[in-house]
């Protein structure tokens, strides 16, 4: 007759529990469901074969995140080796575990059938309602700091995990990137509203938002305009005729005559304006080197924002890497497919990548054909940024020049390389540069032994 033996993990530390006539118990599942609640009911059924306590946080963390990503630490392999039965014998025994990934890693390296369906999960329940009465000088307040204690840790050492990929900053800088540019526009479409009042033709002459609150700030009452005004506005505007241009519509416009009041809180918001783009572009700024320090292959490819774009609407790069190439072309027009599939219409060819240069300028017959392609090349540049140890750009330049090469080709018929000899020739590269550093540090290292000799003569 089969066995169950049922592994629980505890914040206190490993317990293995045997299950009696657990065949029954699968076939009578609802009954099991309700006695689980009940503690001499449920004690009749499981029984503690072992129980192994962490010795210190570190080793309850350190075994924690092994199980949660579904590895089999070393004390939990020694725990079960030496309380379940033989090898012999195991063939006839079952383990239950909660989580399949560990489950196939202790069978794999235990030789025992693992199985996470059935009345399992019913009897994991039930330990846990019960574990600190089935465990011997176990209190329920001891339980509750231990899990409150690994908790803590576990969450701590998550958010360190992530902030070593540093992805969260991009999603969070590109998300104020996006908000700062509605927000200029707003303020821009509401300073020339309210400047024009006193100086309409100026929105003609200086139509660029950022050089016009940079105008209002300048010139406030376009009374105190004189022939002197001509060279702080050309170094304003970079283009010395529209700075006479705006002299000569001072002399004669048709705007109303406002109060200093009035003008003093026009100036005050126009260099709030200049203030919020100015701050825009150091944004822009520290984008492109956070995207170039952690995605280097996936900026060269598309740029930064599109780049940053996708990584924050996959969540993170290690999500984007996973993704296939099909669902990181349509990412961004998730509702434009749904509405698709459901009226039986045409999906759309494109998301986020719509952005990118090469759909500009590919044809209208061939935009969907260089999505795809393109698509493709992010996703394999994806998983070199997220997977590989030592970040470099070769592969990102190879991966740019194959679509470039694809878009010629779709205009001119020639037949670009197959992507095997590209990657070939990328790992090259990278293994030139690599014997290269090596070489330089090698050098730094002599350099520096024989300098300290010296020094000491």
């Amino acid at each position: 007759m089969s066995k169950l033996y049922v592994l629980y993990e505890h914040s206190a530390g490993f317990a293995l529990f045997r299950v009696s006539e657990f065949e029954e118990l699968a076939a009578f599942l609802p009954q099991v469901e309700e006695s689980v609640t009940d503690l001499q009911k449920f004690n009749s059924v499981v029984t503690l074969v072992a129980f192994q306590p962490f010795k210190s946080a570190v080793l309850a963390l350190e075994n924690i995140n092994a199980v949660s990503e579904g590895i089999l630490p070393e004390d939990l392999n020694l725990f079960l080796e030496s309380a379940l039965p033989k090898r012999k014998k195991r063939g006839k025994c079952t383990l239950g575990v909660a989580d399949p990934k560990l489950g196939a890693a202790i069978s794999e390296a235990l030789e025992i059938p693992c199985s996470h369906t059935g009345a399992v999960p019913e009897v994991i329940r039930g330990i846990r309602h019960h574990f600190h009465s089935l465990i011997k000088g176990l209190t329920a307040k001891a339980c509750s700091v231990a899990q409150l204690g690994l908790g803590h840790s576990y969450s701590r050492a998550r958010v360190k995990f992530n902030v070593h990929r540093v992805d969260n900053m991009i999603i969070q800088s590109i998300a104020l990137l996006d908000q700062l540019d509605k927000d200029v526009n707003t303020f821009s479409m509401r300073i020339r509203e309210w400047y024009s009042y006193h100086f309409p033709e100026l929105v003609s002459i200086v139509p660029e938002n950022y050089l016009y609150s940079k105008c209002a700030e300048f010139i406030k009452d376009r009374k105190t305009l004189t022939d002197e005004s001509v060279e702080p506005l050309t170094e304003i505007l970079g283009d010395s005729e529209k700075a006479q241009a705006i002299i000569d519509a001072s002399k004669m416009s048709m705007g109303m005559d406002i109060s200093p009041v009035d003008l003093i809180n026009i100036q005050m918001f126009a260099s709030r304006v200049v203030a919020l783009s100015n701050y825009r572009k150091q944004i822009a700024e520290y984008l492109h080197t956070k995207m170039a320090s952690v995605a280097p292959n996936l900026t060269t490819l598309v740029g930064d924002q599109v780049g940053a774009r996708l990584i924050s609407k996959a969540g993170s790069l290690t999500s984007l890497a996973k993704y296939p190439a099909s669902t990181l072309q349509i990412l961004g027009a998730e509702k434009a497919l749904f509405r698709a599939l459901k009226t039986r219409s045409a999906t759309p060819k494109y998301g986020l990548l719509y952005h990118s240069s090469f759909i500009g300028r590919a044809g209208a017959k061939n935009k969907g054909r260089i999505s795809r392609y393109l698509a493709n090349k992010c996703s394999i540049a994806s998983r070199i940024d997220c997977f590989s140890e030592n970040l470099s750009s070769v592969f990102g330049e190879k991966l740019r020049q194959q679509v470039e090469d694809r878009l010629k080709f779709y205009e001119t018929g020639d037949i670009p390389m197959k992507n095997i000899d590209v990657m070939k020739q990328a790992i090259e590269e990278i293994t030139q540069q690599e014997d290269a550093s090596a070489k330089k540090k090698k050098k730094k290292k002599k350099k520096e032994q024989n300098e300290v000799p010296m020094d000491e003569d």
